[in-house]
């Protein structure tokens, strides 16, 4: 499922994620930013992923509750699927050696990565 999300998009579902829903005011005031988001752009996010069916929301005294409809998993395969296509043709062995090359990875993380392959 491929999924195109914006920075603040991807930004208020983290925190929907991380606390399973949200009102406008939590999400707000748990994104993490490096300057603070006006509540009617939070607002104007929210709605927008719900257009996108990506997120729900629900009566919630006074406000609206947003809920994720989304796994972060089905997200991350969705930009993991396209990031591939469009940057490694289609490789991801490409990708897979990028990573390698530019990240630290610790031994013991690399004898699980032996693993998944000796598998495949």
């Amino acid at each position: 499922m491929e999924i195109p999300l914006t920075r603040r998009e991807l930004d208020a579902m983290q925190v929907l994620w991380d606390r399973s829903s949200g009102t406008v005011a939590e999400v707000r005031e748990h994104i993490e930013t490096e300057d603070a988001l006006a509540y009617t752009t939070v607002l104007t996010v929210l709605r927008v992923l719900e257009r996108k069916g990506l997120v729900r929301h629900e009566a919630f005294r006074k406000a609206y509750r947003y809920y994720p409809k989304v796994s972060r998993a089905d997200v991350r395969r969705g930009v993991l699927a396209r990031l591939i296509r469009d940057l490694y043709g289609g490789q991801p062995d490409a990708l897979l050696e990028d990573l390698l090359e530019r990240y630290p990875v610790l031994p013991k993380v690399l004898e699980r990565m032996r693993r998944v392959l000796d598998k495949r």
